[in-house]
Protein backbone atom coordinates (compact mmCIF):
# COMPACT_ATOMS: atom_id res chain seq x y z
CA UNK A 1 0.00 0.00 0.00
CA UNK A 2 1.45 3.45 -0.72
CA UNK A 3 1.24 6.28 1.71
CA UNK A 4 -1.48 8.24 -0.39
CA UNK A 5 -3.92 5.23 0.05
CA UNK A 6 -3.26 4.85 3.62
CA UNK A 7 -3.75 8.23 3.83
CA UNK A 8 -6.99 8.21 2.17
CA UNK A 9 -8.05 4.97 4.35
CA UNK A 10 -7.76 7.01 7.44
CA UNK A 11 -9.52 9.73 6.30
CA UNK A 12 -12.25 7.57 5.85
CA UNK A 13 -12.50 5.78 8.47
CA UNK A 14 -12.17 8.55 10.81
CA UNK A 15 -14.96 10.57 8.44
CA UNK A 16 -17.24 7.28 9.45
CA UNK A 17 -16.76 7.57 12.59
CA UNK A 18 -17.35 10.87 13.40
CA UNK A 19 -20.54 10.56 10.97
CA UNK A 20 -21.53 7.74 13.07
CA UNK A 21 -20.92 9.48 16.79
CA UNK A 22 -23.22 12.61 15.43
CA UNK A 23 -25.76 10.29 14.62
CA UNK A 24 -25.95 8.86 17.80
CA UNK A 25 -25.91 12.29 19.68
CA UNK A 26 -29.04 13.75 17.21
CA UNK A 27 -30.88 10.78 18.15
CA UNK A 28 -30.80 11.03 22.04
CA UNK A 29 -30.10 12.77 25.01
CA UNK A 30 -27.88 11.20 27.31
CA UNK A 31 -26.26 13.54 29.71
CA UNK A 32 -29.28 13.88 32.68
CA UNK A 33 -27.12 13.60 36.40
CA UNK A 34 -23.77 13.73 37.38
CA UNK A 35 -24.91 11.35 40.68
CA UNK A 36 -23.34 8.19 41.56
CA UNK A 37 -25.76 5.55 40.43
CA UNK A 38 -26.42 4.45 43.68
CA UNK A 39 -28.32 7.49 43.83
CA UNK A 40 -30.33 6.21 41.14
CA UNK A 41 -34.34 5.44 41.88
CA UNK A 42 -35.34 2.57 39.47
CA UNK A 43 -36.11 1.61 35.61
CA UNK A 44 -39.35 0.38 37.50
CA UNK A 45 -40.02 3.97 39.01
CA UNK A 46 -39.07 5.69 35.64
CA UNK A 47 -41.95 3.40 34.16
CA UNK A 48 -44.09 4.34 36.67
CA UNK A 49 -43.39 8.12 35.79
CA UNK A 50 -44.17 7.98 32.26
CA UNK A 51 -47.63 6.30 32.92
CA UNK A 52 -48.64 8.47 35.49
CA UNK A 53 -47.72 11.44 32.38
CA UNK A 54 -50.57 9.50 30.60
CA UNK A 55 -47.86 7.65 28.45
CA UNK A 56 -48.41 3.71 27.56
CA UNK A 57 -44.18 2.23 27.89
CA UNK A 58 -42.92 -0.03 25.58
CA UNK A 59 -39.30 -0.21 26.85
CA UNK A 60 -37.00 1.57 29.71
CA UNK A 61 -33.25 1.45 28.90
CA UNK A 62 -30.15 2.99 30.75
CA UNK A 63 -28.87 5.85 28.07
CA UNK A 64 -25.78 7.76 29.22
CA UNK A 65 -26.89 9.48 32.80
CA UNK A 66 -30.36 9.24 31.62
CA UNK A 67 -33.30 6.62 31.92
CA UNK A 68 -34.73 6.32 28.27
CA UNK A 69 -38.51 5.87 28.22
CA UNK A 70 -39.90 4.46 24.76
CA UNK A 71 -43.72 5.57 25.34
CA UNK A 72 -46.43 6.24 22.78
CA UNK A 73 -48.70 9.26 24.37
CA UNK A 74 -52.94 8.34 24.27
CA UNK A 75 -52.60 9.33 20.68
CA UNK A 76 -50.83 6.99 19.45
CA UNK A 77 -47.93 9.02 18.59
CA UNK A 78 -43.99 7.39 19.92
CA UNK A 79 -41.61 9.47 21.96
CA UNK A 80 -37.85 9.42 23.59
CA UNK A 81 -39.40 10.27 27.07
CA UNK A 82 -35.27 11.14 28.54
CA UNK A 83 -35.54 10.92 32.66
CA UNK A 84 -33.01 12.46 35.45
CA UNK A 85 -32.71 8.85 36.94
CA UNK A 86 -32.36 10.42 40.74
CA UNK A 87 -35.34 12.62 41.12
CA UNK A 88 -37.41 11.55 38.17
CA UNK A 89 -38.00 14.69 35.74
CA UNK A 90 -38.57 14.74 32.65
CA UNK A 91 -34.83 16.29 31.07
CA UNK A 92 -36.42 15.89 27.59
CA UNK A 93 -38.69 14.45 24.75
CA UNK A 94 -37.94 13.56 21.74
CA UNK A 95 -40.78 13.19 18.73
CA UNK A 96 -40.13 9.84 17.39
CA UNK A 97 -42.51 9.87 14.35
Amino acid sequence: MSVTTIAKTAMLVAGALLLQASLASAHGFKDCTTEAKDKWKTEKDAEAAATTAGYTVSKVKVAGTCYEVYAKDKAGKKFELFYNPVDLKLVKTQDDD
